[in-house]
């Protein structure tokens, strides 16, 4: 297949620093506009977490849903002025909403209110244990299936995200996330701890992805105008109904992001913006398909970016 196609990623938690946003906001008005709808949807400074931190609070998930999705819709925005347009979309995990936002489905309000929501409800479950996240390179996801499924049986712990082949996460309470650690050293992998607030995408956010379900009832879904690859599946999801079960679902489930890139490749994406903080999704589209050749990659998250994206495009 011709790969010619623009595929517009948008990154979600772990991919926030203090600082980020700074050029964003100076020279692009509506993005500061959607940053302040942001701000007074979810009660918080969130320009000064954005920019002057400290980290520990703007890793707090109920601060960094909110603002990191307004950075990357801001991002959005940005491309979408400047005469670009993706051909299909995805988000890892918080960035799903972004992702939905440039499709259609959701409007920028409701698509803010909903990941303020999240990130109370997933911050209030986070409470309740001690728990973590472990990134586990150098080995593949059966390995790591294998380790957590020696531990449920007297911990809650479960894999959290396929980010690539040799590169899976877990997630649970603190103690299982210790000994997992053990584990993957025993066999010659390499255990990271996240930065994060809480044991996203585990069983322990049950009760949150219950009564997030009942937020997502009062918010309008939309039919997509373009492909989104959904987290939960993996796959395009083309029904507005199906895309609210699935969101519900991907707070307790993990994310397919291999899968999703291999499908988007499949699909004809040649070209892939991150379009948002860091270079996190970068760095997993080279572990996922290490021949660059076969694509081309930039990242969008300030305006100067725009004329690295013209140059991508002449090439």
């Amino acid at each position: 297949m011709n790969a010619t196609r623009t595929a517009w990623l948008f990154p979600g938690q772990g991919s926030q620093y203090v600082g980020m946003g700074w050029e964003l906001l100076r020279h692009f008005a509506p993005a500061a506009e959607i940053l302040e709808q942001a701000s007074h949807i979810s009660g918080r400074d969130l320009k000064k977490l954005c920019l002057r931190g400290p980290d520990q609070e703007l890793t707090r998930t109920d601060n960094l849903q909110p603002a990191i999705t307004a950075i990357n819709l801001g991002c959005a925005r940005l491309l979408e002025d400047a005469g670009y347009r993706p051909d299909c979309v995805a988000g890892h995990s918080l960035g799903e909403f972004s992702a939905l936002c440039a499709a259609g489905v959701l409007t920028i309000q409701d698509t803010l209110h909903l990941v303020t929501e999240r990130g109370r409800l997933m911050h209030e479950a986070s409470q309740s244990v001690a728990s973590g996240m472990l990134a586990v390179k150098g080995l593949a996801a059966a390995q790591v299936e294998a380790i957590a499924t020696r531990l449920q049986d007297r911990y809650l712990i479960a894999v959290a995200n396929y980010n690539a082949p040799q590169q899976t996460v877990l997630s649970g309470e603190q103690e299982a996330i210790q000994k997992a650690q053990a584990a993957v050293l025993e066999q010659g992998g390499k255990p990271v701890p996240l930065n994060v607030s809480g044991p996203w995408h585990s069983p322990l956010m049950r009760e949150a992805a219950e009564r997030f379900a009942v937020v997502l009832d009062r918010a309008t879904f939309h039919p997509p105008r373009l492909p989104v690859f959904l987290n939960v599946t993996g796959s395009p999801g083309r029904d507005a109904g199906a895309i609210k079960i699935a969101l519900e679902q991907q707070i307790q489930s993990p994310v397919r992001w291999s899968q999703l890139i291999e499908g988007m490749l499949d699909a004809g994406a040649g070209t892939f913006i991150e379009v948002g903080p860091g270079k996190v999704l970068r760095g997993l589209l080279q572990l996922i398909r290490p021949a660059e050749n076969a694509y081309r990659m930039v990242g969008v998250e300030s305006p100067r970016d725009l004329g690295f994206l013209k140059d991508n495009r002449k090439r």
